[in-house]
């Protein structure tokens, strides 16, 4: 069965920097699709970037320009690097991944993210 963890997120001032990485494991195969979500206090839960299989990453226009994805193949590992943070930021971020020709999405447990001066 396939596995999501999310780590690094923390307490962060506002302009800083954070890190977040997601670890797959299990048995990963004809990936389709795979991103990061979050979810503020309140609110629902967004899409924060998404890539797929046609070379084609979306960002979401409240992070565009600010947070990149990039993945190592050989780590099994996304990554979404995330500058200038806004409070507005703050949220539990998951990571997502669409394979194994499951049509529905993994999930991981999520990491929170606190920005606040």
């Amino acid at each position: 069965q396939v596995q999501l963890v999310e780590s690094g997120g923390g307490l962060v001032q506002p302009g800083g920097s954070l890190r977040l990485s997601c670890a797959a494991s299990g048995t990963i195969f004809s990936i389709t699709a795979m991103g990061w979500y979050r979810q503020a206090p309140g609110k629902q839960r967004e899409l924060v970037v998404e890539t797929t299989n046609g070379h084609s990453t979306n960002y979401a226009d409240s992070v565009k320009g600010r947070f990149t994805i990039s993945t190592d193949n050989a780590k099994n590992t996304v990554y979404l690097q995330m500058n200038s943070l806004k409070p507005e930021d703050t949220a539990v971020y998951y990571c997502s991944l669409r394979c194994c020709g499951r049509n529905m999405d993994y999930w991981g447990k999520g990491t929170l993210v606190t920005v606040s001066s």
